[in-house]
C-alpha cells in the first residue's frame, strides 16, 4: 500500500469510569520500601525525566468511586506494566494538542476547562499501565511481549488492548503502524535504553512518546480515508459507505446493557457446581468488525487506472459482475440492499467480531503442537465464521511452516489444501492448487481502532460457486463459541488471562438480559463459559481449543447455526467429553422456525462415553462400541468405525490432543461426536439446534457440556471414492 500514515484524530473523551473494575479500591501499602529497593512510584520520583509522569500520576483518581489516587496504587503491591513517558514525550503530545487546536497553549495551561484537562491527564495515565492484579504472569518484560502486531493479553487501565510493533532495528513500538515496505511509520518507541526496570511490584518500560490510541471508530477510519484521499482503502471504504454500512461500523458498546450492568440489574451466577466459582457477568458488551479489504494498489492494477479517485462506484460493480461471483444477485444502484450484488460484495469482507492478529485462529492442542511450551506450529489451524450481511462462511486458516507446501504460517482466507489425511498421515499440506490456495491475510499492516481491525488483502475476496463448492467437499469443524461474536468481542474467548473472571464466565438469561444475539437463554438455565486456556493450566483440558459451554439447571437453549454452502443433505455431529460423572440428557431439536422445531430421535445421553456410560450412581457400559485402534489392521478399524457410525456415534478425530504430547481424541473413549441431525439443508435458510434438559435432578447430574461442532455433506461422510478421514 502508498502511505497508509495519515493524520491522527485525537479525540478528547470522557473516560468511562466503569471500564475500571479491576483497579483496587482499598490501597495495601505494607509494602512500600524506599531505600535499596523501588516500588514504580518510589523508582519514578527518584528519576528527574519522569517528573512530570510522577505528578500526573499524582493527580489523577483511580475511579470516580475513591480518592486514592493511581501514585498511590503503584506504591503498594501487584503486578504492573507500566510504560512511563519520559518529560519529552510529554510535552510534546501537548505540542501536537496544542497544534490540532485542542489547547491554546502547549501547556497545562493552555486547556479550556478542568475538564477537559483531566480527560487529557486521564489518557496519558490510564494508557500507560496494565494491572496485572494479583497474578505474576500477568507482568510484562520486553522477553515476553506478544508477537508482531499481536496484542498484549490484559487491557490497560483505559480499557483498551495495546499491541506491539517490531522494526528491523531491534526496536520495539507500543501500537506501531508499519507502511508496505514494513517500515514502522507511527507508534511509541521503547527506549532502548531504559526498558525491562524490575521494581518490587512490576516492570517499568520508558516510551518515547504518550501511548493514546484514537477513539476513532472504523466508520471514522474509512470515513478518513476518503475525506483525506490518502491512499490505501479508498476504495473499500467509498463501497462500505455505500451499502450504508456507516452506522453499522461506528457501534462501541451496548448502552443499554452498560447501565444495567451498572444497576446491578444483570448479575454474576452462582457457583458453578463443578468448579466452585461464580459465573462472572461480562463487564461490558462490546460491538466489533474486522475487515478485510482489497487494496487501492490493487484496484488500480485491475482497473486499470493510475489516480484511485478516478475509480467509481460503478466500475467496482462491473468488475464484480463481470468476474460472475454473484450471478444470483441485483444489478442496480441501490447498495444498501442486501440481495444488491455491490453489496454482496463488500459484506463478505466484514466479519461482525474483532479478531486481533493473535486471535485470527486459535491454537491449542492441535496434534504435534505444545500450548504449554508455546512450541512451532504444526498441522493447518482453522476457524469458520459468519459473515454479515447474507449470512456466508469465512474460513481462517494458519499452517506451520513445516507441515506447509509454502514454507509459510501465513493465515489465510478460504484456503483448501490438499492434505496428508490417511489413516497413517501427518495432516500436512500435500499440495495447494493455484484456485484453492486462498486470499493471505496481511497481518503486518493491519490497522487497529477502538472497534475493530482493518487487514489488507492482495486478491480478491468472494464467495463464488468454486468456494462454495470447497466447503462442501470438507468437514466443517467449529469450536461452539465461533456462533457468537460477542465471545471474541468483549475478549472471553481464548483470554489466556488465568483469573477466576476470565476461567468462568456467566452469561445471563434471554429474559433478562440478551447478551449473545444468536442465542436463547430460557429461564431457569445457568449458563457457563469456561475455560481452561490460563498460563497455569498447562493445556490439560481435554477439549478442542481449551474451552467449553457449561450448562445446568432445568435448561432449555436454543443457537443459531452458521448457513451451510450448498443444498444437499448434512450431519451435524455434537462432540461430548464424558470424564466426569456429572453429565446429564437433553432433547435435541432441529429446524428452521424457532418456535416450532422437530424433536430429533430420543433423548441424548451425554453421560454415554465410548466404552462406559458414567453417571452420579455409578458406571454402565455403553452402547456405543467404541474398541481400541489394532495397529496393524485399517481394514477392522474401518469397519469398527462403521459400527459405531449406526449406533449413532464417533470418536474423536485424531487432529487434537487431550494434553500436550498425549493421546489424541480419537484413542480416548472418554471423548467421542454424537451425530444428532441427518437432513437436507439450503443456503438462504437459517436453521437452529435447541436443547432441553429430560431429568428431574436440576442440580449436578444435569451438566450440559459444548465444545465444537460438525456440519458435515453427505458428498464427505458417504463419499464411495474417498472415506471421511479419521482427522
Amino acid at each position: 500500500m502508498k502511505n497508509m500514515k495519515f493524520p491522527l484524530l485525537i479525540m478528547i473523551a470522557f473516560v468511562a469510569f466503569g471500564m475500571l473494575q479491576s483497579c483496587k479500591e482499598e490501597i495495601d501499602m505494607s509494602n512500600r520500601y524506599t531505600f535499596t529497593e523501588y516500588t514504580i512510584a518510589s523508582y519514578l520520583e527518584e528519576h528527574e525525566d519522569y517528573s512530570e509522569y510522577y505528578r500526573l500520576l499524582g493527580e489523577v483518581p483511580i475511579s470516580d468511586r475513591t480518592e486514592t489516587n493511581v501514585l498511590q496504587l503503584l506504591s503498594a503491591r501487584g503486578n504492573y506494566t507500566v510504560f512511563a513517558p519520559s518529560n519529552k514525550a510529554i510535552q510534546d503530545y501537548l505540542d501536537t494538542l496544542c497544534a490540532k487546536g485542542i489547547i491554546t497553549e502547549a501547556t497545562w495551561d493552555g486547556f479550556k476547562n478542568d475538564h477537559d484537562k483531566d480527560s487529557i491527564r486521564e489518557v496519558i495515565v490510564f494508557n500507560s499501565i496494565i494491572d496485572g492484579e494479583d497474578l505474576a504472569d500477568n507482568l510484562y518484560q520486553t522477553g515476553n511481549f506478544p508477537k508482531d502486531k499481536e496484542e498484549f493479553e490484559l487491557p490497560n487501565m483505559y480499557d483498551r488492548k495495546i499491541n506491539v510493533c517490531y522494526g528491523g532495528d531491534d526496536s520495539t513500538y507500543i501500537n506501531g503502524v508499519k507502511d508496505d515496505d514494513g517500515k514502522v511509520i507511527s507508534g511509541s518507541l521503547i527506549d532502548l535504553n531504559n526498558h525491562d526496570i524490575l521494581a518490587i511490584n512490576g516492570f517499568i518500560h520508558q516510551v518515547q512518546s504518550v501511548i493514546a490510541p484514537s477513539n476513532e471508530t472504523l466508520a471514522d477510519v474509512l470515513q478518513g480515508y476518503i475525506e483525506t484521499n490518502d491512499e490505501g482503502f479508498i476504495v473499500m471504504a467509498k463501497m462500505i459507505m455505500a451499502c450504508g454500512l456507516k452506522n453499522e461500523l461506528t457501534k462501541v458498546k451496548d448502552e443499554v446493557y452498560e447501565r444495567a450492568y451498572k444497576n446491578g440489574d444483570v448479575k454474576d451466577l452462582p457457583n458453578h457446581s463443578s468448579e466452585g466459582s461464580p459465573g462472572y457477568i461480562p463487564i461490558h458488551r462490546k460491538f466489533g468488525f474486522t475487515v478485510f479489504a482489497e487494496t487501492d494498489e490493487f484496484w488500480m492494477e485491475k482497473l486499470g487506472k493510475t489516480n484511485v479517485a478516478d475509480i467509481t462506484l460503478d466500475d467496482i460493480k462491473e468488475w464484480v459482475v463481470d468476474q460472475g461471483f454473484y450471478p444470483n444477485a441485483i444489478n442496480d444502484n441501490d447498495y444498501t440492499n442486501v440481495n444488491n450484488v455491490l453489496n454482496q460484495f463488500v459484506t463478505y469482507h466484514i466479519l461482525p467480531m474483532r479478531l486481533p492478529v493473535n486471535r485470527l485462529v486459535i491454537h491449542y492442542l492441535e496434534k504435534g503442537y505444545n500450548y504449554a511450551s508455546s512450541s512451532s506450529y504444526t498441522i493447518p489451524v482453522w476457524e469458520y465464521y459468519t459473515t454479515l450481511g447474507e449470512r456466508r462462511l469465512l474460513k481462517l486458516y494458519q499452517c506451520g511452516k513445516r507441515f506447509s507446501v509454502d514454507n509459510s504460517d501465513a493465515i489465510y482466507l478460504n484456503r483448501f489444501p490438499i492434505l496428508d489425511n490417511e489413516r497413517h498421515g501427518t495432516y500436512a499440506e500435500v499440495e495447494c492448487p493455484t484456485d484453492r490456495a486462498g486470499v493471505i491475510i496481511n497481518t503486518a499492516e493491519a490497522r487497529s481502532v477502538i472497534n475493530g481491525y482493518i487487514y489488507p488483502i492482495d486478491k480478491p475476496l468472494a464467495y463464488t460457486r468454486e468456494t462454495r463448492e470447497n466447503f462442501m467437499k470438507e468437514r466443517i469443524r467449529f469450536d461452539v463459541t465461533a456462533l457468537f461474536p460477542e465471545f471474541m468481542n468483549n475478549d472471553i474467548r481464548a483470554n489466556r488471562v488465568n483469573n477466576a473472571r476470565n476461567q468462568t464466565v456467566g452469561i445471563p438469561n434471554t429474559n433478562v438480559y440478551r447478551y449473545l444475539e444468536d442465542l436463547d437463554i430460557e429461564e431457569g438455565t445457568q449458563f457457563y463459559y469456561l475455560l481452561g486456556l490460563g498460563k497455569q493450566s498447562g493445556g490439560s483440558w481435554a477439549n478442542f481449543q481449551g474451552d467449553e459451554l457449561n450448562v445446568i439447571k432445568k435448561y432449555s437453549m436454543i443457537f443459531r447455526l452458521p448457513p451451510v454452502p450448498m443444498k444437499g443433505t448434512y450431519e451435524i455431529r455434537y462432540a461430548v467429553q464424558v470424564q466426569s460423572g456429572v453429565r446429564g440428557m437433553c432433547q435435541v431439536y432441529f429446524g428452521t422456525d424457532k418456535d416450532n422445531l422437530h424433536a430429533q430421535g430420543i433423548p441424548l445421553d451425554l453421560r454415554m462415553g465410548g466404552i462406559n456410560r458414567v453417571t452420579a450412581n455409578g458406571t454402565f457400559p455403553s452402547i456405543a462400541g467404541w474398541t481400541e485402534d489394532i495397529a496393524d489392521d485399517d481394514d477392522l478399524n474401518a469397519e469398527n468405525d462403521k459400527k459405531m457410525r449406526n449406533n449413532g456415534f464417533m470418536k474423536g478425530p485424531e487432529y487434537f490432543q487431550i494434553s500436550a504430547g498425549g493421546k489424541t481424541s480419537r484413542a480416548v473413549p472418554e471423548t467421542i461426536r454424537r451425530i444428532i441431525v441427518r437432513e437436507d439443508m439450503e443456503p438462504g435458510k437459517t436453521y437452529y439446534l435447541k436443547f432441553k434438559n429430560v431429568l428431574d435432578d436440576d442440580i449436578v447430574t444435569t451438566q450440559f457440556f459444548m465444545d465444537y461442532l460438525e456440519i458435515c455433506a453427505k458428498e464427505v461422510y458417504d463419499n464411495p471414492r474417498t472415506p471421511e478421514d479419521i482427522w
